[in-house]
């Protein structure tokens, strides 16, 4: 019995595993404590990867919006003011009707003849006037009213005319709006005074 015992320091170096134990141990939690730390910066790193794609999207659909958004007005503002130049045009024969009909004195109107085409001339000028209107294009005339150079041009100033200067004492050519906008500014005379002739620009 006495001959089976046997003394730790008898069994060999490879038989005692606690040091090495022990340090196997210690590796292993550095190697998990690695681990941890690697996957908290991958997280992280996604984290900051989905925010980026969230901003990017959402910057995505706003430009999205934008687009429609000046699409849509876009569209409006063609509905409404496309026929501009067009409209344009037809007020130069809106104004050869006027004329027209200014050219004929009354006295040559009592022959029936004369007064059969005058009437017809009349029809057909209010009949374009009429056209116009449907479109959104409206007459508008200043006489009477003060110079405004938004919306007028003076053609000339007239002296003495016993009114406060810049009042507008005739029209030559009447003005037209489009919708809310100038198409063509009245051309006018005013009493002279301090306002100063100057031409605006209709442009659309």
């Amino acid at each position: 019995m006495g001959a089976m015992q046997t003394n730790a320091e008898d069994m060999p170096e490879d038989e005692n595993p606690a040091p090495e134990a022990a340090n196997d141990v210690g590796l292993g939690i550095d190697e998990v404590e690695t681990e941890f730390g690697s996957a908290a910066e991958q997280i992280a790193a996604l984290q900051a990867e989905v925010m980026a794609q969230k901003d990017r999207a959402l910057r995505a659909l706003a430009d999205a919006e934008n687009t429609r958004r000046r699409a849509v007005r876009e569209r409006e503002e063609a509905n409404r003011y496309g026929i501009s130049e067009f409209a344009r045009e037809m007020l130069g024969v809106a104004d050869n009707f006027t004329m027209a009909l200014n050219a004929v004195a009354p006295e040559a109107r009592k022959d029936p003849n004369i007064e059969t085409v005058m009437a017809g001339i009349d029809m057909t000028a209010r009949q374009l006037q009429q056209a116009l209107e449907r479109f959104g294009v409206r007459q508008f005339n200043p006489e009477g009213g003060l110079f405004d150079p938004n919306v007028h041009e003076v053609f000339m100033e007239v002296e003495n005319t016993g009114k406060a200067p810049g009042t507008i004492t005739n029209v030559i050519q009447a003005g037209y709006t489009i919708q809310d906008r100038l198409l063509r500014p009245a051309r006018v005379a005013v009493a002279k005074g301090e306002v100063s002739a100057q031409k605006i620009d209709t442009k659309i």
